[in-house]
C-alpha cells in the first residue's frame, strides 16, 4: 500500500528567498529570537544534566548555538535555507528541516527556536527528533503558534473580501498550544510539557508591523498564495481596518505573536511513569476527607 502525500503548505523557495533578503537587509528583526533565546537559558539552567551532544535544529540566527557552546561538548547546527551558517564552536551542516541527517540515538539535546512552524509534517519531523536522541535525551523548543497574528490575519480577511469578492492566505496557520502537547506524545515522547509566552508588540502602524515581518523574512511563504501582487487598495483598505479594530488609546496598533514552547524526553527505563488505573491504594473521595482529631 502506498503511503498518503505529506501535502505541501509552504512554499520552500519562498522561505529560501525571504530569508535571503531579510539577511541582506542588514537589520533583521530578531526581537523574538532574542527573547527566545534569553527563555531558553532559563528553561535549561533547571535542568541539571550536562549534554555531551547537541543539535541547533533551524534556528534562524546562531544565537542558540551561541548559548549552547559554550562548554566542549559538541554541537551540530541545522542551518536553514537562506540563512548565514554562522562561525564558532560548532559544526554547520545543512538541510530541510523535516528530513533529519542524524544517526539513530546519536544526540543528548535537540533545541529549536522560531523554525518549526514552517515544517510542513511537523508530526513526521517530531518523530525523527525523537529517534535521533538516545535515551533520556531532551528535546526543547520555541515555534510561533496560536493567535500570532491574529489581527493582521483578519485585518487582510475582511479587506479582501470587501475590495476582491474573496480572500487569498496570508498568514500561515498556526498549530495550538494543545495540539503540540499531543503531538508531542504521538511522537512517543515521554513527560511531555507545554506552554505560551504571549507577546503584544505595538507599532505607529500597521505598516511598521509589516516591516518588520519582511526583516524576520517572515512573509507569506503559503504555497496556495495568489501569485498576483497585492492591491494597493486591499493594503490600504486592510490597514484601515486594522488600525480601527485593533489599536489603543493612544492610538498605536497591537500584534500578538504567542510563542510555544515545548518539550518532551526520549523514553527511558529511569523515567517517572504514571500509575495504572486502578492501582491507588485510596480513593479521592477517601484522600479528601478531614482528618480525625
Amino acid at each position: 500500500m502506498s503511503q498518503t502525500a505529506i501535502p505541501r503548505l509552504f512554499d520552500q523557495d519562498a522561505l529560501r528567498l525571504h530569508a535571503a533578503r531579510a539577511v541582506r537587509s542588514g537589520e533583521p528583526a530578531d526581537f523574538l529570537l532574542q527573547r527566545a533565546t534569553a527563555d531558553l537559558v532559563d528553561r535549561l539552567a533547571v535542568v541539571l544534566r550536562r549534554f555531551e551532544h547537541k543539535l541547533d535544529l533551524g534556528t534562524p540566527l546562531p544565537l542558540a548555538a551561541e548559548v549552547l557552546a559554550h562548554d566542549d561538548s559538541q554541537l551540530t547546527r541545522l542551518v536553514p535555507p537562506g540563512y548565514p551558517a554562522g562561525i564558532g564552536n560548532w559544526r554547520n551542516i545543512d538541510s530541510p528541516l523535516d528530513t533529519l541527517p542524524i544517526t539513530h540515538e546519536s544526540l543528548d539535546l535537540v533545541v529549536s527556536l522560531l523554525a518549526l512552524q514552517t515544517v510542513d509534517d511537523l508530526p513526521g519531523t517530531l518523530v525523527q527528533i525523537r529517534r535521533a536522541l538516545k535515551p533520556d535525551g531532551l528535546f526543547m523548543a520555541c515555534l510561533l503558534g496560536g493567535e500570532t497574528l491574529t489581527e493582521l490575519r483578519q485585518s487582510f480577511l475582511e479587506a479582501e473580501m470587501e475590495i476582491e469578492g474573496g480572500a487569498s492566505p496570508r498568514v500561515i496557520p498556526f498549530a495550538d498550544v494543545r495540539d503540540c502537547g499531543a503531538l508531542l506524545q504521538r511522537a512517543g515522547f515521554t513527560l511531555p510539557v507545554t506552554d505560551v509566552d504571549r507577546v503584544i508588540v505595538r507599532y505607529q502602524t500597521p505598516f511598521g508591523l509589516m516591516r518588520d515581518l519582511r526583516a524576520m523574512g517572515a512573509t507569506n511563504p503559503l504555497a496556495e498564495r495568489r501569485r498576483s501582487p497585492l492591491k494597493r487598495a486591499t493594503l490600504m483598505k486592510a490597514a484601515e481596518i486594522y488600525a480601527a479594530r485593533f489599536s489603543d488609546p493612544d492610538g498605536r496598533v497591537r500584534a500578538t505573536f504567542d510563542l510555544i514552547w515545548i518539550s518532551g524526553w526520549s523514553p527511558h527505563e529511569s523515567q517517572q511513569k504514571p500509575l495504572k488505573p486502578g492501582s491507588a491504594k485510596m480513593s479521592l473521595a477517601d484522600a479528601l476527607q478531614p482528618k480525625q482529631k
